[in-house]
């Protein structure tokens, strides 16, 4: 009996090897009966209808005690609750054993939990009808026990490669040991440790994390002792002096004085060290690089290779490197459903019922691979392709399905009309309200996958469930929908959160043909085989050892009480692994010294032997170790080597010179100030026509808030016209109100551009009355355009208001938002106002006609409102429009280049045509170069 099925199957593949042998029986120790029927013991209940009868009375708890924990945390809380139960059953620990915890020092959420625990005391009680996979497992234990007893097999009969962690196997150890050809194989047996190191490892609390310490309890209830272990065979360890090292560096912690009086005898640090490699690399993606490295080169040489490590994310970026030179690792722990593309596809299907649809999750959807599978893929991706685009143009955060079918119907195929019809019933019009029995949740649930994954015009089946995922995912749902009836009544958020737990605890396999030499090991799977080349990666605290789990229910010293697990016991099997994998022919050590977002801590078992390493100098510890170090610093600059882009000469400041004719020949007044500060923006905007894409989800930016705000001061004008009763702030916080809540979806922001308004309201109605005493408001977002003589040009302009006075002139205002332009500002660059109060006095705005211009006017609404005039006494509006002609026409000539960035206001400010212009490649102190287009 084995621990792993990958180990039965690696003792079948060394049979197979030969020379021809019989096969001996294979099992698990997590199958002790080895598939024979025991009469008297009922079958399991399956996991996931236990923790679905768990999760009901989880959340009957929160719906009790809310501040327990958030209601997202329902399945979490009820997966370490089952848990909890299993390890329970598994030890032997009956519920009576926690009613005696002595919590009078404990706090009053330990108590509660405790009181809780009483809830689920009807498993135990019940556990001989309906037992779990654990309760069960330890009966058939006790059941061989007993049957042994009386009639001892006389065949051998062998556990090999488990070290009794659970109190299960462990019991299951006890009786084979006793069986007259019953055997222990032992994985990782510290030879190295002398006979007074062991009773160090006598008390729990202090030991627990030590990687012998499981072995020791083993001893102790075999009435044992370490002089009884004996090698089981006698090929030499690749490295003993290694071995001494790590067996010392890695005592207990409370005995680290030994270090003192045992480190001096240590003896050839050299050879310990001398196929040992330190990778100390600044992030984690030079770790995986260099490992990456290491591992193609030993596909090059033939040697066998293996990445330990529990870091999934260093495994997928050592996959993901390996992937450029054609290599996929064999994985053993393969990718999380969840994370697969049938995972990825009902996730978010599920979501669909239970959050409001935006145009980001519509066309999230859209776009999954396997969505509109059924047929006419191609057509339903070119759809998709221009829905996204009008959702952006109309900057629709929330698909509505009547302007949906007003755009469908521009479209004169009957396939569009059939899609659109597909997409609003599928996606829209989702039917999610009020919590339902969980067999009809997965029901709707797999109906509406279906639906999407085939889409509208089906000729052939969908590929939901094909492949290894897919039929990963299916055998999920079936379960699921078996065990419903145990499952009560959901919301669509509970149920949502239930699927997609359930679904992170399975994983798929890689189905491309993996490299039989480069292989990546889980810490489990490499205690019971072994590699030529074992790399040892993310030897970093909360990586290697993991941290223990938060335990909701019990504490550390309520758990040692009871007899459970400790937290460290995870922290000794991590050690037990760290010091058998080291023992290789050849092992590197690999960390990364900084993650994302903060520095690292090294790993204790790699701090403890760097640590004593350096303490032995005389022994030639610190050399050892500064060679090891050598040569991780070798692989790390090759790394750095392969990731070196090379040189390549930067772009110069772009100045393009296109044909004359093709030059814009009609601009607005407000591109005008863009023109003088940034020319290349216009090339690029009316020469090449590139547009920014417009965002998919409207931002609350400054654009949506100028737009609203116009809106607001126009309704309010024109009320006020009707009524001059109406000038009051409290009628414009109204109107306010009124179209905020049309035009702007976010609440929030809503608020905050509502309390703006009320903040400016007051200054606005005083002002507003003095421009009303001076002129009459007349022309609101007022159309006008002036050609040039000289040259083939039009100039454009929307005034935002135009006010008439009893002399015929013009008074010109513009609402600014943010900050309006100084004085100085709209002389030289923003002249915007000055050009359009040039354009009335040569009757550019048809409805006005010839005037003369009174003034010129911004006013800004910011956080310190105030008016800003245009300085038409500095600027007479016939030499603006003399400056304004020479600089069009310079732009007419073909040696006037359109410069990036000419003038912008500060050099950080950005532009929405700096990654095509490659700035930053070039600054603003680069001279331009100018470029003849053709």
């Amino acid at each position: 009996m084995v621990n792993t099925r990958r180990m039965a199957r690696r003792i079948r593949d060394l049979f197979d090897t030969g020379p021809a042998r019989l096969l001996p029986q294979i099992g698990l120790v997590t199958d002790p009966g080895q598939g024979r029927v025991f009469a008297d013991i009922p079958a399991a209940v399956s996991p996931l209808r236990r923790r679905l009868e768990v999760a009901q009375l989880v959340s009957r708890l929160l719906d009790q005690q809310p501040d327990l924990a958030p209601r997202a945390s329902l399945y979490d809380l009820a997966d370490s609750l089952a848990d909890l139960m299993d390890e329970m059953q598994g030890e032997g620990v009956e519920p009576d054993v926690l009613q005696t915890l002595d919590v009078s020092d404990e706090s009053g959420h330990w108590k509660r939990a405790l009181g809780f625990l009483e809830i689920v005391q009807h498993y135990f009680s019940d556990s001989g009808e309906t037992p779990d996979a654990q309760t069960r497992q330890r009966m058939i234990v006790n059941a061989l026990t007993d049957e042994w007893q009386e009639q001892p097999p006389q065949q051998p009969l062998i556990v090999a490669g488990s070290t009794g962690s659970r109190g299960t196997t462990m019991a299951l150890m006890k009786a084979v040991a006793k069986l007259p050809q019953g055997a222990l194989v032992l994985p990782g047996y510290d030879f190295e440790m002398p006979i007074s190191a062991w009773d160090d490892l006598s008390d729990a609390l202090s030991a627990e994390d030590h990687p012998q310490y499981r072995f020791r309890k083993l001893m102790d209830e075999l009435g044992i002792g370490p002089q009884d272990v004996q090698p089981w065979t006698d090929t030499p360890a690749p490295c003993s002096a290694r071995n001494r090292l790590v067996s010392l560096a890695l005592r207990p912690a409370p005995v680290t004085d030994r270090w003192l009086a045992e480190g001096p005898e240590l003896t050839g640090l050299d050879r310990a060290c001398a196929d040992l490699t330190l990778i100390e690399a600044p992030s984690q993606r030079d770790e995986a690089l260099a490992i990456a490295l290491r591992l193609r080169k030993a596909a090059d040489e033939g040697i066998t290779s293996a990445l330990i490590t529990p870091d999934r994310m260093l495994t997928r970026q050592v996959t993901s490197a390996l992937d450029r030179w054609g290599i996929v690792p064999d994985d053993s722990a393969g990718t999380p459903l969840q994370l697969s593309a049938p995972g990825r596809f009902l996730r978010h299907v599920s979501a669909l019922f239970h959050r409001k649809l935006t145009s980001e999750s519509l066309l999230t959807l859209l776009m999954h691979p396997l969505t509109h599978m059924g047929g006419e893929r191609g057509a339903h991706l070119r759809l998709t392709r221009e829905l996204e685009l009008h959702i952006r143009r109309k900057g629709m955060p929330f698909p509505d399905p009547d302007q949906m079918r007003i755009w469908a119907s521009l479209h004169e195929d009957p396939f569009t009309a059939s899609w659109m019809d597909w997409l609003i019933g599928a996606f829209i019009d989702t039917d999610g309200a009020g919590p339902k029995a969980l067999i009809d949740q997965v029901d709707r649930h797999i109906e509406l996958s279906e639906i999407i994954a085939t889409g509208c015009a089906p000729t052939g089946n969908n590929t939901l469930w094909d492949k290894e995922a897919g039929i990963a995912a299916r055998s999920v749902v079936d379960t699921l929908r078996d065990e419903a009836e145990h499952g009560g009544i959901l919301s669509s958020v509970d149920y949502a959160d239930l699927f997609g737990a359930i679904l992170s605890q399975t994983e798929v396999r890689n189905p491309d043909e993996p490299h039989t030499k480069i292989l990546i090991w889980g810490t489990l799977e490499a205690r019971v085989q072994g590699a030529d080349l074992v790399i040892l990666g993310g030897l970093n605290e909360a990586s290697w050892p993991e941290m223990p789990t938060p335990d909701p229910w019990l504490n550390r010293r309520m758990r040692h009480d009871a007899g459970l697990l400790l937290p460290e016991r995870r922290i000794g099997l991590s050690a037990h692994d760290f010091q058998q994998a080291i023992g290789a022919p050849q092992v590197w050590l690999t960390r990364s010294i900084r993650s994302d977002d903060a520095e690292t801590v090294p790993s204790r078992w790699l701090n403890r032997m760097t640590n004593l390493l350096n303490g032995l100098p005389e022994q030639g510890g610190d050399k050892a170790l500064s060679d090891s170090r050598h040569r991780g610093d070798a692989w790390l600059a090759m790394a750095r080597q392969l990731e070196e882009p090379g040189q390549t000469a930067p772009a110069p400041r772009p100045s393009p010179r296109p044909p004359v004719m093709a030059r814009p020949n009609r601009l607005s007044v407000t591109e005008i100030k863009r023109l003088i500060r940034d020319p290349y923006a216009i090339y690029a905007r009316h020469v090449l026509r590139l547009r920014p894409l417009d965002p998919l989800m409207r931002a609350p930016d400054a654009l949506l808030r100028g737009i609203v705000t116009h809106s607001v001061l126009e309704q309010f004008i024109h009320e006020v016209r009707a009524d001059d009763r109406a000038l009051t702030a409290q009628r414009l916080n109204e109107i306010a109100e009124t179209i905020l809540a049309e035009n702007v979806p976010w609440p929030e922001i809503r608020a905050l551009w509502a309390a703006r308004i009320v903040r400016i309201a007051d200054w606005f109605v005083s002002t507003e009355k003095q421009r009303q005493l001076r002129a009459e408001p007349k022309y609101f977002e007022e159309q006008g355009e002036v050609r040039l003589d000289a040259v083939e040009f039009t100039l454009s302009a929307k005034a935002d208001r135009i006010d008439m006075d009893d002399q015929g002139r013009a008074h010109v205002y513009d609402y600014k938002t943010g900050a309006p332009p100084s004085t100085k500002q709209q002389r030289i660059f923003d002249k915007q106002l000055l050009l359009e109060a040039a354009m009335i006095t040569r009757g550019g705005f048809a409805g006005i006609g010839p005037a003369d211009v009174a003034e010129a006017v911004f006013i800004g609404l910011g956080s310190t409102p105030k008016e800003v005039p245009a300085p038409l006494d500095e600027e007479p509006v016939e030499q603006v429009w003399d400056k304004f002609e020479t600089l069009i026409q310079s732009y007419f000539q073909p040696e006037q280049g359109y410069t990036a960035r000419r003038a912008l206001f500060k050099d950080t400010d950005p532009s929405d045509y700096d990654q095509l212009s490659r700035f930053g490649e070039w600054d603003v102190t680069t001279d331009p170069q100018a470029e003849d287009l053709t």
